[in-house]
């Protein structure tokens, strides 16, 4: 393992970190609000470990939605790990599969995001140490922070508005990824779909917007080549 792209991970992530930790803290609270103890949180966040999965899954828990629905809304929300996945896998090809199987599970909006940024710069190692640097420390921070949020949540006052943290967190990773028109054009549409998709069943919403910004950024990416060439 190289120490020192572990390290740059580490490093890397700290600034992200100031939104992940009141986002698992939100997480822990969220799992007081459904009924569950601090062993069900554990286990959520060990087992599940994806901030807006559980998020969804507990809110449908506190309102005694039967368990069929609980899963598919969590495998729903977490089908954008498919595309990350697919994104990242040529950077692991070498690796072993139990590396790879640790890959998969450590992976995260954040870890993916940071990952590939990295990766794509010109001199990058590829390392998969960066990865384990960046993605082992999100895994801790959560389920220390989720912890904290069972134990310490119900004493904080609402007043502080700690739900803000997740958006919060969204948008950290999403500006500095719209570089160009294709990715600007993406990200912008895909919000707004999201946004007036929020009110369809099983937070279909999500994945709807994320198509919606797949294909708006590819067409733009396709009229900015035909006009190039058209040149």
């Amino acid at each position: 393992m190289d120490r020192s792209e572990f390290r740059q991970g580490v490093r890397d992530v700290l600034p992200l970190l100031l939104g992940v930790i009141p986002f698992g803290f939100v997480a822990g609270l969220a799992t007081v609000n459904a009924g569950l103890g601090l062993a069900e949180a554990v286990g959520l966040s060990t087992i599940v470990f994806a901030g807006a999965a559980q998020l969804a899954a507990l809110d449908l828990i506190g309102r005694d939605a039967p368990l069929a629905i609980v899963v598919v809304t969590a495998v729903v929300i977490n089908l954008r790990m498919l595309m990350y996945s697919a994104s990242v896998a040529p950077y692991f090809q070498d690796i072993s599969n139990r590396l790879k199987a640790t890959v998969a599970y450590l992976l995260t909006d954040q870890a993916y995001a940071l990952t590939i940024a990295r990766y794509r710069s010109e001199d990058s190692a590829h390392s998969v140490a960066y990865y384990f640097g960046v993605a082992a420390t999100l895994w801790a921070v959560w389920q220390l922070t989720t912890v904290a949020g069972v134990v310490l949540g119900t004493n904080v006052p609402e007043s502080l508005g700690l739900e803000f943290a997740v958006p919060l967190v969204f948008l950290a990773l999403l500006v500095p990824a719209m570089e160009d028109s294709p990715t600007t054009v993406a990200g912008i549409l895909g919000g707004i779909t999201a946004v007036g998709t929020a009110g369809l069943p099983l937070d279909l919403g999500l994945l709807v917007g994320a198509t919606a910004g797949i294909v708006a950024g590819r067409l733009t990416e396709v009229a900015m080549e035909g006009a190039s060439n058209g040149n």
